[in-house]
C-alpha cells in the first residue's frame, strides 16, 4: 500500500471513530520490547525479551548475547560459549538463570551458554549498572537468563519447532560420525488452570533434542602452557646454543656458555632458551641484546569429525493459591556431549636445529615470531578419539507473600550442579629410517622439510618423504588411555527478602535481604594409560607394527577440501630431491589411521583390556574447594523531582562475607633423626595420601546509587555508582603442593628438610575489587527507535603478582616451613574507561515495501592500563614476604591486558519486516583479547579480532505454521590464537558456514 493511500484510510478510520490496533511480532516485536526494557529500568541495562516461547533471534544463547551493546563472546566449535562485557573478559562478570547463580564445566565463573537452547529462554538481560540486590560477583555486570512463568504468560500454547542442521565442510567429509544433516528439534506446553476456590496453576514444559555436526579445520602448533615453546636465541654471536649453535634442541645450552642463571655451577642447561633472569652485575636480563625466535615443539594440522548432542528439559509449575501468595517451582535439565574423531599430521621436532640449514632459513618477525623456517623433522601421523559429557541440573523454589498491601516478603531455594567428564584415546606412529616392510627409506627418521607463513597458513615444503604413503609411517607406534577431566561445580543457595512500601513522597520502599550460598568445585586429577612403544628393536615388534598398518588404515583421506578456505594452494607439497619436481604427496591430505582399531590391537598383544584408567578423590592432583558466602543488603527506592525534573532511583549497601576452604592430598613424609641428632625426611611406605587443607576469609561492602532523571517525556539522563567484586576462579584457589626433599647430612633444623615446594593454586586469593561510574542520555522518539550514548569508568583495585612466601606444612606431627612462588592480588589500581553507544530505528515512513525496513547498531569502545605480564617471558619482579626481591625478569614480550579485554566490540543488524516475511542481516565484531588458559592462566594466549556475519529469515504460512532458515559464520571467518607475542600465529581454527532450515507450529 502506497504513503498517500495509507494516509488516506487513516482519515477514514478517524472519522468512523475506529482506533486500528496493529498486532506487532517477529524482530520488530523482540526491538520494541529491548527499548522497553531500557527505558523502564532503574539500573543501566540492555537485552533482549520476547513474549512468545522461541522468538529469541538466535541460534543460541550466546549468539543472542552478542547482539547485546558491549557484549561479546568467545568462540568455540564455531558458537558462542563465554560472553565478555564491555570488553571485560568472563571471570569479571557474572550470571544468574533465573535469578540464581548458574555452574560450569571449566573450572571458571564464566557460563557456557551453548548448553543452554534459546527456544525456552523468554528473557536475556546484561546488567551494566547494578543495585545492592543482586546476587555480587560481576565487575563488568552481570548476565541474566529467564524463563517464562506460566501464569504471566496467560494463554495456553503447544509449540514445536523442528530445524535441519546443514553445514557445507560436513558434506566434504567421509562416513562423518554425525552424517550430511543434523537435527534439532524442540516441544513446548504452557497452560494454566483455575479452581473454584480463586487458585491458579500454570505450568510450562519444553524439551529439546538436538543432534548436530560441528566441523572444525586447524592449523596447530604447541601452546605455551608447559615446556614446549621457548625463545631460542637465533644471534650468530651465541654458538652456545640456539640456531647458530650445534644440532640438537635450540633451547639447550652448552657447558661453554657464558652465564649460569641458576647458579649450580653447571653450564650445560636443558630448556633453557633466552635467559631473562637479571643479572645482578647488569641489572639486564643474562640473554640481553640477544636476537631470539619464539619455537614450538611441533607444528601441524588437525582434520576433525565433531558430532553434538544434547538433551533439554525445562519445567516451570507456579501455584497461586490466593492473591496473596505466589508460589514458582522451576527446574531445567541439560545432557550435552560433544564426540571427536582426530586425525592430525604432526612435525614433530621444530625446536631441532640442523646447523647450516636452519639459522639460514629463518625469517623472524621484531617480536621473535618465525613466518620461515627449514630443518630435518620427524614426522608423525596421530589421531585421536575423544569425548565430553557435560550434565547440567538446576532447580529453584521461590515463595512470594503479600503479608500486608504495602509489605512482601519471598524466599528463594536455589541449586545447580554442572558435572564434565572428558576422555581420549590418542594414538601416535611416526616415520623411521625403514618403511614397515624394513626397506630404507629415502629421507630417512627425519625428512628435510620447509615451511612459511606466505599465505598466513603454515604450509610444508618435504623433500623424499610422502605423507599420504601409510608404509613410511612405521615407528614409534604408541597409544594413550586418558581420563582427563572428572569434575563437579555445585551451588546451593537460600535467600530471602523483604520489600516494604512506603507511603512517603521521596522513599517510595525500602527493600532488604539476606543469601545464603556454598559452591563447591571438585576436580580429580586425571590419569593416563600408555602402552609400551612399538619400534624396530625386534623381529616381533616389526611384524605387529606391520601388521597393524595394514589392518588400521584409512584407504582414504576423510575431509575433500581441508582447509582450502584459509590457505591458498597446497598445504603440502612433496619434492623428489633427485629431480626437483613435485611428486606424490602434494596436496591436502595424509595417511590416516583408525585410531581404535590400532589401540586395540596394541592392546591385545601387549595383554591389556580396554579400559579407561580410572581416577580417585584422593589424589596429589585433586583440587576441591568449597567456598561459602553469606550477603545481606539494605536498600532504598526514592522519587523525587530536582529543578521539576523527575528523578527516581534507588541507594544501598551489600555487606558480602566470603570463607574459602581448599582440599588437597599430599604424600605421607616422616622425619626421621639418626643416632648423632640429624634430621632427614622421607616417604612413609604404603602410607595413603594424607589429607590437608588451607582456609580464607574476607569480608567486602559493596555500595550502590542509581538515579534515572526524566529530562524530557522522551528523553532519560541515567547515572550510577556502584562498588563491584570478582571472584578469583575456583580452579585457581587449589591447595595443590609437593616436595623435593634435602638429601643434605647434616640437617637439625626441620625447616631445611624441604628443598623446594612445586604445585599450583592459591586459596589465599583475595577478589578484584572495582569502583564503577556511568552514565548515559538515552533518546526514545518512537517505540521502534533509540538512541543512547553511555559512559564509562572503572578503577579497579587488585592486579595479579607472583609472591614467594613461606607456608607452614605439618610433617609427622612437626611444623616445617618453605617457601612456595604462587600469584595472587595485589593492591594496584588500574583503570578502565569506555563510551557504548546504541542506536535502533525502523524507517516506517518510507514509502511502500520500504517501509518494513529497520536497523539496530551497537558500539563499545574501552581503553584500559591494566597489565598482565606473561609468566615466562614477561617483566615480573617476585617479592619475598619481608618485601625484598626474591627474582627478577626483563621480560621480551609486551604485557596482555585484563584477560578477555578488547578494545572494540561492534554489533550491525538490519532487518526487514513486512507481511509475513521477517528477514535479517547480523555483523558482529570483536577486536583482540587476551584469553588466558583455563590448565596454566600466567601464560599469554591472544586471541585475532574477528568479524562474523550472521543472517535470519521466516515466513508465516498461517497463523500458527512459520518456516525459518538461519545461518551463522555466512562466510567461514577462522578464529586465529597468537602464542606469547600479537603475531606469532599459534592456532588457525577454521569452522565453515552452519546452516539450519526450521518448521515451527503453534497451537
Amino acid at each position: 500500500m502506497g504513503s498517500a493511500h495509507a494516509q488516506e484510510a487513516a482519515k477514514q478510520a478517524e472519522t468512523a471513530g475506529v482506533i486500528e490496533e496493529v498486532n506487532v511480532t517477529g524482530t520488530r516485536k523482540t526491538v520494541q520490547n529491548t527499548i522497553e526494557m531500557k527505558r523502564n529500568a532503574t539500573t543501566i541495562v540492555d537485552g533482549l525479551s520476547a513474549d512468545e516461547i522461541g522468538e529469541l533471534p538466535a541460534l543460541s544463547i550466546g549468539e543472542a548475547l552478542e547482539t547485546v551493546t558491549g557484549a561479546s563472546s568467545h568462540r568455540e566449535n564455531g558458537g558462542a560459549t563465554e560472553i565478555s562485557i564491555r570488553g571485560l573478559g568472563p571471570f569479571l562478570g557474572s550470571a544468574t538463570f533465573n535469578g540464581r547463580e548458574a555452574t560450569n564445566g571449566s573450572g571458571d565463573r564464566s557460563v557456557n551458554f551453548s548448553q543452554f537452547p534459546s527456544e525456552l529462554m523468554s528473557k536475556l538481560a546484561i546488567y551494566k549498572t547494578q543495585d545492592a540486590s543482586l546476587i555480587e560477583g560481576g565487575v563488568a555486570g552481570q548476565i541474566a537468563l529467564e524463563t517464562l512463568k506460566p501464569l504471566d504468560y496467560g494463554k495456553q500454547r503447544f509449540q514445536f519447532d523442528a530445524k535441519g542442521n546443514w553445514n557445507p565442510d560436513q558434506q566434504n567429509i567421509k562416513d562423518s560420525t554425525e552424517g550430511d544433516i543434523g537435527f534439532r528439534g524442540t516441544a513446548s506446553y504452557v497452560d494454566q488452570f483455575t479452581f473454584d476456590n480463586g487458585a491458579a496453576l500454570g505450568i510450562s514444559l519444553g524439551v529439546q533434542k538436538s543432534e548436530i555436526s560441528q566441523p572444525e579445520a586447524e592449523m596447530r602448533s604447541s601452546s605455551p602452557t608447559g615446556s614446549s615453546r621457548y625463545a631460542c636465541i637465533n644471534d650468530p654471536s651465541a654458538t652456545w646454543e640456539g640456531f647458530y649453535g650445534p644440532s640438537g634442541d635450540c633451547e639447550d645450552q652448552r657447558a661453554d656458555a657464558p652465564y649460569d642463571p641458576d647458579g649450580d655451577g653447571d653450564f650445560s642447561e636443558s630448556n633453557q632458551g633466552y635467559v631473562t633472569a637479571v643479572n645482578p652485575e647488569t641489572g639486564l636480563a643474562y640473554s640481553d641484546g640477544l636476537d631470539y625466535a619464539f619455537v614450538s615443539s611441533s607444528n601441524g594440522y588437525r582434520q576433525n569429525d565433531t558430532s553434538d548432542t544434547r538433551d533439554a528439559v525445562f519445567v516451570a509449575l507456579q501455584f497461586q493459591p490466593n492473591e496473596k501468595l505466589d508460589i514458582n517451582l522451576d527446574l531445567q535439565q541439560s545432557e550435552r556431549t560433544q564426540a571427536e574423531q582426530r586425525h592430525d599430521l604432526n612435525f614433530a621436532n621444530q625446536k631441532r636445529n640442523t646447523p647450516g640449514v636452519t639459522a639460514q632459513s629463518l625469517i623472524v618477525s621484531d617480536n621473535g615470531a618465525i613466518y620461515q623456517w627449514a630443518g630435518e623433522t620427524a614426522i608423525e601421523s596421530n589421531s585421536e578419539v575423544y569425548s565430553r559429557a557435560e550434565e547440567y541440573l538446576g532447580y529453584g523454589l521461590n515463595v512470594d507473600f503479600q503479608v500486608t498491601d504495602a509489605l512482601s516478603i519471598s524466599a528463594d531455594y536455589g541449586f545447580s550442579e554442572t558435572t564434565r567428564e572428558e576422555l581420549q584415546v590418542s594414538l601416535r606412529t611416526q616415520s623411521d629410517n625403514d618403511d614397515i616392510f624394513n626397506e630404507d627409506t629415502t629421507a630417512g627418521y627425519r625428512p628435510l622439510v620447509e615451511w612459511n607463513m606466505g599465505s598466513g597458513v603454515r604450509q610444508y615444503t618435504v623433500y623424499d618423504f610422502d605423507v599420504t604413503d601409510h608404509t613410511l609411517f612405521s615407528d614409534e607406534y604408541r597409544v594413550r588411555i586418558d581420563s582427563d577431566v572428572d569434575r563437579r561445580n555445585t551451588v546451593e543457595a537460600f535467600r530471602t527478602d523483604f520489600n516494604l512500601e512506603l507511603d512517603n513522597e521521596t522513599i517510595t520502599a525500602i527493600k532488604g535481604g539476606m543469601r545464603l550460598s556454598e559452591l563447591e568445585y571438585l576436580n580429580l586429577g586425571g590419569t593416563r594409560f600408555t602402552t609400551d612403544n612399538l619400534d624396530d628393536s625386534s623381529e616381533e615388534e616389526r611384524a605387529l607394527i606391520l601388521a597393524i598398518n595394514e589392518a588400521c588404515r584409512n584407504n582414504a583421506f576423510p575431509e575433500s577440501g581441508f582447509l582450502s578456505e584459509p590457505a591458498s594452494g597446497n598445504l603440502i607439497t612433496n619434492i623428489d630431491s633427485s629431480t626437483g619436481q613435485a611428486t606424490s604427496g602434494t596436496g591436502n591430505g595424509w595417511a590416516t589411521f583408525d585410531t581404535m582399531c590400532v589401540t586395540n590391537m596394541i592392546l591385545d598383544a601387549q595383554g591389556y583390556e580396554f579400559a579407561y584408567p580410572e581416577q580417585f578423590r584422593k589424589d596429589p592432583g585433586t583440587t576441591d574447594v568449597t567456598e561459602t558466602t553469606t550477603a545481606a543488603y539494605v536498600m532504598a527506592d526514592f522519587e523525587s523531582a530536582i529543578a521539576d525534573t523527575p528523578v527516581r532511583g534507588n541507594f544501598g549497601v551489600r555487606v558480602v562475607q566470603t570463607e574459602v576452604d581448599s582440599v588437597a592430598y599430599r604424600t605421607a613424609y616422616e622425619i626421621v633423626e639418626d643416632g648423632g641428632g640429624f634430621l632427614s625426611m622421607q616417604q612413609v611406605d604404603g602410607a595413603d595420601y594424607e589429607r590437608v587443607s588451607e582456609d580464607h576469609s574476607y569480608t567486602e561492602v559493596l555500595p550502590s546509587f542509581n538515579l534515572v532523571a526524566d529530562l524530557t517525556d522522551n528523553l532519560i539522563l541515567r547515572t550510577g555508582v556502584f562498588r563491584g567484586l570478582s571472584r578469583a576462579d575456583p580452579s585457581d584457589m587449589g591447595y595443590n603442593r609437593s616436595f623435593s626433599l634435602n638429601g643434605g647430612a647434616d640437617i637439625t633444623d626441620p625447616n631445611d628438610l624441604i628443598s623446594n615446594v612445586s604445585g599450583s593454586g592459591n586459596p589465599r586469593f583475595d577478589p578484584l575489587t572495582s569502583w564503577n561510574f556511568d552514565a548515559s542520555i538515552e533518546w526514545y522518539p518512537n517505540d521502534d527507535s533509540m538512541l543512547a550514548v553511555g559512559l564509562y569508568h572503572k578503577k579497579f583495585t587488585g592486579g595479579f603478582e607472583q609472591v614467594r612466601t613461606s607456608e607452614s606444612f605439618t610433617v609427622d606431627g612437626e611444623t616445617v616451613s618453605a617457601d612456595f612462588t604462587m600469584t595472587q592480588t595485589n593492591e594496584d589500581t588500574n583503570d578502565l574507561n569506555g563510551i557504548e553507544i546504541t542506536g535502533t530505528h525502523r524507517f516506517s515512513y518510507l514509502p511502500g515495501l520500504l517501509s518494513g525496513l529497520g536497523t539496530k547498531i551497537s558500539y563499545n569502545y574501552a581503553d584500559s592500563d591494566f597489565e598482565f605480564e606473561d609468566s615466562n617471558y614477561g617483566s615480573i619482579t617476585v617479592l619475598a614476604d619481608d618485601g625484598s626481591v626474591y627474582s627478577q625478569t626483563k621480560g621480551i614480550v609486551a604485557p596482555g591486558n585484563v584477560p578477555g579485554f578488547s578494545e572494540h566490540v561492534f554489533s550491525g543488524q538490519l532487518y526487514y519486516q513486512i507481511g509475513k516475511l521477517d528477514t535479517s542481516l547480523i555483523y558482529k565484531y570483536r577486536s583482540e583479547y587476551f584469553q588466558p588458559y583455563t590448565s596454566n592462566g600466567t601464560r599469554l594466549r591472544f586471541v585475532g579480532d574477528v568479524g562474523v556475519w550472521e543472517a535470519r529469515a521466516s515466513y508465516e504460512l498461517t497463523d500458527n505454521v512459520k518456516l525459518s532458515l538461519e545461518a551463522i559464520n555466512l562466510f567461514d571467518e577462522p578464529k586465529k590464537q597468537y602464542f606469547y607475542t600479537r603475531d606469532t600465529l599459534g592456532e588457525l581454527n577454521s569452522y565453515g558456514p552452519r546452516v539450519f532450515m526450521g518448521l515451527k507450529a503453534k497451537f
